[in-house]
C-alpha cells in the first residue's frame, strides 16, 4: 500500500518545528527526527496516515503538549533541566548550585 504524501502545510510545519529546535541548540539529525515525528503524529490525529498508534490518536496534540511541558510559567524549568544545560555549557561548580544559581549561570 503506497504511503500518502505530505501536504504543503505538513512541509511548512516540519520546517517550522525543525528551525525552532535548531535555535534551541538541537543537532540537525535530532531536529529532523523530532520534526518528522511531530508532523506524522498530527497526520495520524487527523486521519491522513495509513498507520497510527493509540497514543497518536488519543493523546493531547503535539502543540498543546509542548506548551504544557515547555518549562515556562510559574515554576520555570526544573533544577534537573537547568543542571543539564549547565553541564552542556561546562559550567564549573554546577553540582553545588541551587536552582536559582543554576538559572543565573545558564543565563536565561
Amino acid at each position: 500500500m503506497p504511503q500518502q504524501q505530505w501536504r504543503k502545510k505538513d512541509e511548512r510545519q516540519y520546517e517550522h518545528v525543525k528551525s525552532g529546535l535548531k535555535k534551541r541548540d538541537y543537532d540537525e539529525d535530532t531536529a529532523e527526527e523530532i520534526a518528522a515525528r511531530t508532523v506524522n503524529k498530527e497526520r495520524a490525529r487527523s486521519g491522513r496516515s495509513d498507520r497510527a498508534s493509540r497514543t497518536s490518536t488519543e493523546d493531547i496534540s503535539s502543540g498543546r503538549r509542548g506548551g504544557l511541558r515547555s518549562g515556562q510559567g510559574p515554576g520555570g524549568r526544573t533544577k534537573a533541566q537547568l543542571y543539564e544545560e549547565a553541564k552542556k555549557k561546562n559550567i564549573k561548580g554546577r553540582s553545588k548550585m541551587t536552582k536559582g544559581e543554576l538559572a543565573k549561570a545558564v543565563g536565561r
